[in-house]
């Protein structure tokens, strides 16, 4: 990697929930040492109210988060991804549009906070676990010196990341899907 900061994009179907939870705390944790994206294959067109009401009370700004397609990132002129990081296992067995720059790809899937048949406060506790378990992965790939790490040892420490407490059956064998478009 270099010392520019690491463009990460975080995709999710809906982009309305995981990924917009997991672009907060990326651009959060990370500083300046990372921009952080996120994105879906089918956006919901806005970002789920407890995923920015979660986001309002841990002290983050959530202004400027929305739910948008993956699509952006296609286009020319849009910024060049080092990292993709699918947290939801719909999209991670979608085919992606094709990245330039040849990024690194990581799953991090966990299940999804927002449920219909939640009472509010089911929801909201849902949405405390999702929190704490992309807090848990983002300080992991916080604490790794990125900008130094060789690709494949890099590659192999995202899956570990990917494999943590509280991971879907996918991400927990440790599965990077390769995308194609």
């Amino acid at each position: 990697m270099s010392s520019k900061p690491l463009n990460i994009l975080i995709l999710c179907t809906a982009n309305s929930a995981r990924s917009i939870l997991s672009e907060a705390l990326a651009a959060h944790l990370g500083g300046s040492r990372v921009r952080a994206y996120s994105a879906g294959s089918h956006p919901r067109g806005e970002p789920n109210p407890a995923a920015l009401a979660l986001i309002a009370r841990k002290g983050l700004d959530a202004s400027t988060l929305r739910s948008k397609s993956w699509d952006e990132f296609s286009e020319p002129g849009a910024p060049v991804m080092d990292l993709v990081i699918t947290v939801c296992d719909n999209a991670a067995g979608e085919s992606c549009p094709l990245w330039p720059g040849a990024p690194l790809k990581a799953h991090w899937g966990i299940a999804d906070p927002a449920g219909d048949s939640r009472s509010p406060a089911e929801t909201e506790a849902a949405f405390e676990t999702a929190w704490d378990l992309l807090s848990l992965r983002f300080q992991a790939l916080m604490a790794l010196p990125f900008e130094t790490l060789p690709r494949a040892q890099f590659q192999a420490k995202l899956d570990a990341i990917g494999a943590l407490s509280g991971a879907t059956d996918l991400a927990h064998s440790g599965a990077t899907q390769e995308r194609s478009s």
